[in-house]
């Protein structure tokens, strides 16, 4: 956002560059690109960046089964040796170039050296010997569970034809998904390729939708008596699972009503001090939001709420982000902002509104919002038409379209944080980090004050207009810079507010007038990951796995949502397998209904948020969480 006459173009040409359309289906893909990505797709699957490194065997496996490939152990260990510390993209791209996929035929060429009545199925007596006695051994209750499998098994026999067939498809599905959920990601989609001479900051892990079973490869002149890659492809369908617990919670319709938020009864006699904010979902899907420095002067009794902003709206269309939940986590500064304490958070309901009561003593505390993620998410439907920002009159003089003055009206609501009708450069500062990445200092806030409208220093509605208009007319009526602003702030091309959401914080203290001051726009992770999973060890139903007592995963159940945490009290890191199908009228953040998370040694992670698709309907909770072997 430009604040003054000839800001810098170099930056201007990289915010128009950024609004530029991707390459067009016009234009076939070649063989090469096809390849590619497959491998993005894939790698993506499992790391949040093609940038990231693969840091374990296991990570790669996974990453391979992805891709389609049928990794035996010796595979892996082909390419995971004792030296090994690190593979980036580059590396997984030749090894999958290296690791062909399996046909179908070559598949069924493999199960036919044991067909011995050529009817299209093997005995389970002989899958009992084959599975049990050579390489990749498998226990009997493994192999049991093989032949259970109805789909594939009758009257004694194991049907291979079938089981290729559901095997193929299977890996065909699976590509297919992670191939359109690279699709739907434009951030993912333009990512470059290869590796990062920089280490990637740290992260939790991502999820990764359920294993694929590994296919079965031929190569060569070896026979399918010595080779392990079929008996580790049904290895894969058996021995995923060392343990699992489950979890069922069945929630009534519009279950909030239990323990509704109330305002204390002389709530008109405390003092209050209001801030606003927003959560904003950027392109990889990670929510970002301002954060607060809270004082409290002198012990009191305080009623803290969040709600989503109400904003201008058309008649007869709710606005999407009301639905959007909100939470506020209140943590005491100690010695250190690095040393918090989680103190609350805003649990209890009243329909939009979260809140809390209770006694805070003097100090400072921080404020961080969270939402879950479960309805605040990439917009997936495309926008064919595209709103006009700015048009010309007769004379040729350049003008703001009314639906952008409308949307650059509700901008200015969000982005006048202490709500008195004007930009402070502080609260302006907010805005263009998030639109351009870049502050403005005091000799530019001097510019804008001199050629803008400003009252006591601070920008005022009508000068936030002209300042939009004047770049408009610095791109010679181009909309592009604008666009970019708006896709920051969350506008699809229609002007629709769906990646954002704009939220109110009020804070109400008997005792003294509180103070609240925004200090941060960051991720919602970092702090707030300790306090969201402190609060649901202290108050989450905990289950031990069976025969691991160091991993124990803890489930919270408020009115509204149900929060999953998986704590790690090992030594070694553990991959759980979470399966979310039988839930029903459930939505969660992680988008998929089965996926498996990595945690760390000594630690503990959020595995998931879960909401009900309709509060107006009944719905169930039921999640199986599997230690993978």
């Amino acid at each position: 956002m430009a604040i003054s006459p000839g800001k810098d173009a170099t930056f201007s040409s990289q915010k128009s560059a950024l609004s530029e359309s991707p390459r067009t289906k016009t234009f076939p893909l070649t063989e090469e690109e096809i390849f590619y990505m497959n491998c993005r797709a894939a790698y993506l699957t499992v790391f949040k960046s093609s940038l990231e490194n693969i840091i374990s065997k296991e990570q790669l496996y996974l990453a391979l089964q992805h891709a389609g490939r049928n990794p035996s152990q010796k595979t892996i260990n082909k390419y995971w040796t004792p030296q090994t510390a690190k593979l980036n993209f580059d590396d997984f791209c030749i090894i999958l170039r290296k690791e062909k996929p399996t046909s179908k035929a070559e598949l069924l060429k493999s199960f036919k050296q044991l067909d011995v009545n050529d009817d299209g199925s093997i005995l389970h007596t002989d899958l009992y010997k084959l599975l049990t006695k050579r390489g990749e051994k498998m226990t009997r209750e493994e192999v049991n569970a093989v032949i259970s499998l109805a789909d594939v098994n009758a009257d004694g026999k194991f049907d291979y034809i079938k089981f290729c067939k559901l095997y193929m498809t299977t890996i065909e599905q699976c590509l297919k998904t992670t191939v359109e959920k690279l699709e739907v990601d434009s951030k993912l989609r333009h990512q470059q390729f290869g590796s990062h001479t920089e280490g990637s900051p740290e992260r939790d892990p991502s999820p990764v939708p359920k294993p694929s079973p590994r296919i079965i490869r031929k190569t060569d002149q070896e026979t399918f008596s010595n080779k392990g890659d079929t008996r580790s492809s049904l290895l894969a369908t058996t021995r995923k699972f060392k343990t699992s617990v489950s979890f069922t919670i069945t929630m009534g319709a519009n279950s909030n009503q239990n323990s509704k938020l109330t305002e204390p009864n002389s709530i008109k006699e405390w003092q209050c001090v209001q801030s606003k904010g927003c959560f904003f979902l950027e392109e990889d899907g990670e929510i970002i939001s301002h954060q607060y420095w809270m004082q409290i002067a002198q012990r009191s009794m305080v009623y803290l709420t969040i709600k989503p902003l109400n904003l201008s709206q058309v008649e007869g269309k709710p606005s999407p982000w009301l639905s959007v939940d909100t939470a506020l986590y209140i943590l005491k500064e100690n010695e250190s902002q690095a040393n918090l304490q989680l103190m609350c958070f805003t649990e209890l309901r009243n329909r939009e509104m979260f809140g809390w009561t209770g006694e805070l003593g003097p100090g400072i505390y921080w404020l961080i919002p969270s939402t879950t993620g479960c309805r605040l998410r990439k917009e997936i439907k495309p926008i064919t038409e595209e709103a006009q920002l700015v048009y010309r009159d007769g004379t040729g003089e350049l003008f703001l379209t009314k639906e952008f003055r409308s949307t650059l009206s509700d901008i200015f609501e969000v982005i006048d944080l202490d709500g008195n009708g004007l930009l402070s450069l502080e609260e302006y500062n907010f805005f263009e980090l998030r639109t351009s990445g870049e502050k403005c200092d005091e000799d530019a806030w001097a510019v804008c004050r001199d050629n803008f409208d400003t009252k006591k220093n601070e920008l005022t509605k009508q000068g936030f207009m002209d300042l939009n208009l004047m770049e408009a007319n610095d791109r010679e009526g181009d909309p592009r810079d604008l666009w970019v602003t708006l896709h920051s702030m969350g506008y699809n091309k229609a002007l629709e507010l769906t990646e954002a959401c704009p939220f109110i914080i009020d804070i109400y203290a008997d005792k003294c007038k509180p103070r609240i001051k925004a200090v941060h726009m960051e991720a919602c992770s970092g702090q707030l990951e300790k306090a969201i999973c402190k609060s649901v060890l202290n108050k989450g139903d905990a289950r031990v796995m069976d025969g691991y007592e160091n991993i124990i995963v803890h489930t919270y159940k408020c009115d509204t949502w149900i929060t999953s945490v998986i704590e790690n009290k090992s030594n070694n890191k553990v991959i759980i397998h979470i399966n979310n199908e039988l839930s029903k009228n459930c939505i969660n953040n992680r988008g998929l209904n089965i996926f498996a998370v990595e945690v760390a040694p000594k630690s503990t992670m959020v595995c998931q948020h879960v909401m009900p698709l309709n509060e107006r309907q009944e719905w169930i909770y039921y999640c199986v969480y599997s230690l993978i072997s």
